[in-house]
């Protein structure tokens, strides 16, 4: 970034981040704004669409909008701790800035009403305490207390930490949490293997899975 000019926002100024952005952008200009993660999950691209959408804007004569694919939370934190992302999930942020709690808690109990592998973004911040909680006791109603759940604070980074441990016990490790932080909470297939979270694909009830090779190796 040598020699570019560099604009920082704090959090809940993204709408005057992105209006910055296409500004400078109508004007000419070649503008990058970067999210953390994946900018088409829960990022800024959909963001600067919506404006642009509002603005009428046309992509054939308007300016040209590339979106540049990263890793999301999702994609590092599974890596990390196994494979818990074998199979159908769902993936839900607890921050309500944006949207009602009391939608978020139905997309929570549907997630775990439907056995889906839940990955949980911003599971707390320092205003937000209980959520996390509540999400808790809404998958203990449909799952079993030993339900293996990982929680990754800071993926890759330095500071990053790991924990695999389960869904009664999901509560003792408070200090991880927050918003560089992810739990991923386990459907009723998942299991812990000498501490990671695997999520079978279902090659087990068609295969076995261990054979003997039957080529000869020259």
């Amino acid at each position: 970034i040598q020699g570019k000019e560099v604009y920082r926002y704090p959090m809940t100024q993204e709408v005057d981040r992105a209006n910055q952005a296409i500004e400078y952008a109508e004007k000419g200009r070649i503008v990058s704004l970067v999210s953390s993660g994946d900018p088409g999950i829960y990022g800024m691209v959909g963001l600067i669409y919506e404006i642009l959408a509002d603005k009428k804007w046309n992509s054939q004569d308007g300016i040209r909008v590339e979106c540049v694919p990263g890793v999301s939370s999702l994609n590092s934190c599974s890596a990390l701790i196994g494979s818990p992302l074998m199979t159908d999930f769902a993936v839900v942020s607890m921050s309500d800035l944006l949207v009602p709690w009391e939608i978020i808690v139905k997309r929570v109990e549907a997630a775990a009403i439907g056995d889906y592998v839940t990955v949980i973004y911003n599971p707390a911040s320092k205003k937000r305490i209980h959520q996390l909680k509540d999400t808790r006791d809404i998958f203990l109603r449909y799952r079993k207390p030993e339900t293996p759940v990982a929680i990754v604070k800071g993926a890759f980074r330095e500071s990053q930490k790991i924990v695999v441990t389960t869904l009664e016990k999901l509560l003792d490790y408070n200090d991880m949490l927050g918003m560089i932080t992810t739990v991923i909470v386990g459907n009723s297939s998942t299991f812990n293997y000498n501490g990671l979270m695997i999520n079978p694909r279902g090659y087990k009830s068609k295969y076995d899975l261990v054979q003997e090779s039957t080529k000869t190796i020259s």
